[in-house]
């Protein structure tokens, strides 16, 4: 029995159906909804992200400036092949292509690759004749870190890019370095900006022989430290540890920050302060509204234990040394100290974090110094500058007063982040960012009409 097929409509009668159907839709407000379903259009996600990259050839042409959205300027790496250039997208993104406008010195062979971590790359897409100018990639994939593999020069020279351009959809916005404005100063009040950092006042909570940094999980393994701040910090300690903590001894109960460094000994007894410490977080580059808050686990060790006095003396980190009564600028600790004196130290950190990595097999070479007050090219992120100006109850002869780890220039200290975020970019915003010297509710006394990040019950202000 044959088999009956229904003859199709012709081209006419299905563009009547088709717009019938369409203003049926839109007449009931389907249309709308059927339009707004689409995806999302790709757009650039990478303009003023964050940039790093393996090389550049001066502070003029660093990652960042390939992703600032200016024609004008670039990111040059060294002259040699193997180099890379990456972005931080700041969350997951659906990549759907990558756009290059290519410097004289270009790339001939390259990769684009992906990662959720910044850690394990996956390549998704591979060029191997470019030819410079403004090049599309196709670059289909997924992840929060977006990276240029860059392995064949087209020159002689390096590469260079004026922009690198991200296109998809996801990522997150670009976290504001602009502190927020201030409230209107009053007729003739001083606005000049001298300081731009906050305060973060912690008292010793006790001593053990454990350094959760340099000796993870290995209880006793360490000389003994004075531990500030989080009071669960032990040998064990995690991010995760650290934030479920319920106790802190600074001022601000949303840091639940790890602190400590070397006990102090006069003979076999041991010298701990009762009074609160001042850990100072300021801006360690000239340009204090670039300063960005620590990333949550970030840890790092500051100093050494090994330093010789002309090493703990020239050491970028060094700023007045030791000093008791009028003396200062001493690099060992002093021979003797008034009586009723305190003695003093103050050290600073690194704060050019290299925008991946929360530690390093040194638990140094992940931050750096700034260099002419400005991030170095392989640690461009700047983030708050610690500073310990720490006092100890000591005076009289100190022939006997040691660190448990050495003479005076083996002074060294750790930090392990456990800020709660919002109140730590709240701070970072209004006093670093903003250019103004708070105490640790982010109050200026000499500004009082700039306002303060904390109540008096330490909440943040809305």
């Amino acid at each position: 029995m044959p088999t009956h097929l229904h003859a199709p409509r012709s081209r006419k009668a299905r563009a009547w159906l088709a717009g019938a159907l369409s203003a049926l839709l839109v007449a009931v407000g389907l249309g709308a909804a059927i339009a707004t379903s689409a995806s999302a259009a790709p757009v650039n996600i990478s303009q003023g992200k964050l940039a790093t990259s393996s090389s550049a050839e001066g502070p003029d042409f660093v990652g960042s400036k390939a992703v600032d959205g200016n024609t004008g300027t670039r990111w040059a790496s060294q002259f040699s092949d193997a180099q890379w250039l990456q972005v931080d997208l700041g969350a997951t993104a659906t990549i759907d292509n990558v756009q290059l406008r290519w410097e004289a010195a270009y790339g001939k062979a390259f990769q684009v690759q992906v990662s959720a971590n910044g850690t394990t790359w996956t390549t998704v897409a591979t060029v191997t004749n470019g030819t410079g100018g403004n090049q599309t990639v196709a670059a289909p994939g997924t992840g929060r870190y977006v990276r240029l593999n860059l392995t064949a020069r087209g020159t002689g020279y390096g590469y260079s890019l004026w922009e690198l351009q991200v296109f998809g959809t996801g990522g997150a916005t670009t976290p504001s370095t602009t502190p927020k404005p201030l409230p209107p100063a009053p007729p003739g009040a001083d606005t000049t900006v001298t300081h731009h950092e906050f305060q973060a006042n912690c008292t010793p909570t006790r001593t053990l022989n454990d350094d959760p940094i340099v000796y993870p999980g290995q209880a006793g393994a360490s000389h003994s430290h004075t531990f500030l701040g989080n009071r669960s910090t032990d040998a064990n300690s995690t991010t995760t540890s650290l934030l479920a903590a319920t106790g802190t001894s600074c001022t601000v109960p949303q840091d639940k920050s790890a602190y400590w460094f070397p006990t102090l000994m006069r003979g076999e007894n041991k010298i701990v302060a009762s009074t609160e410490q001042t850990i100072y977080y300021k801006s360690g580059i000239l340009d204090y509204k670039k300063v960005v808050p620590f990333p949550q686990g970030l840890k790092f060790l500051v100093g050494s234990m090994v330093a010789t006095q002309d090493e703990f003396r020239t050491a970028p980190g060094a700023v007045e040394g030791f000093e008791c009564g009028t003396s200062s600028f001493n690099w060992d600790i002093p021979a003797t100290c008034p009586t009723g004196s305190m003695l003093n130290v103050r050290y600073q950190a690194p704060s050019c974090w290299n925008g991946v990595d929360l530690d390093s097999t040194n638990h140094k070479s992940h931050m750096a110094y700034p260099v002419n007050g400005e991030c170095p090219a392989t640690h461009p992120v700047a983030v708050p500058m610690i500073e310990f100006k720490l006092s100890w109850p000591a005076d009289g002869t100190m022939s006997d007063v040691r660190f448990s780890s050495g003479r005076g220039y083996s002074f060294h200290y750790d930090f392990f982040n456990a800020w709660d975020p919002a109140t730590l970019k709240a701070l970072t915003e209004h006093c670093i960012n903003g250019g103004l010297q708070c105490n640790p509710r982010g109050y200026d006394l000499y500004k009082p009409w700039a306002g303060a990040v904390l109540d008096a019950s330490y909440n943040l202000i809305p």
